[in-house]
């Protein structure tokens, strides 16, 4: 191994290190842990839903089969994305 692996090796380490010790607290804590929440929910639903009329725009007729379809998958992965959020707090 090079030298410069051996300093990223390090640096990630380091990183992961501190990551399990931050533990937010108070209003600032909850801001944070509520901020990261709401996006981690919003953004896959927005683009399911930019995706899905996107799709639907390019068939011909009315249709809000591709829209309403990725909304629900939006929907699931961002609950999907916001449990594994909350339970990496806990470890």
């Amino acid at each position: 191994m090079s030298r410069r692996d051996d300093k990223l090796r390090d640096s990630l380490k380091m990183q992961l290190e501190r990551r399990r010790r931050f533990k937010p607290s108070g209003p600032i804590g909850l801001i944070l842990i509520g901020g990261t929440v709401g996006l981690l929910f919003v953004v896959p639903l927005l683009l399911g839903a930019y995706l899905g009329r996107w799709l639907d725009s390019h068939q011909t007729g009315y249709s809000v089969r591709w829209t309403v379809s990725l909304i629900v998958l939006g929907i699931v992965v961002g609950a999907y994305n916001v449990y594994r959020f909350l339970k990496g707090l806990d470890q």
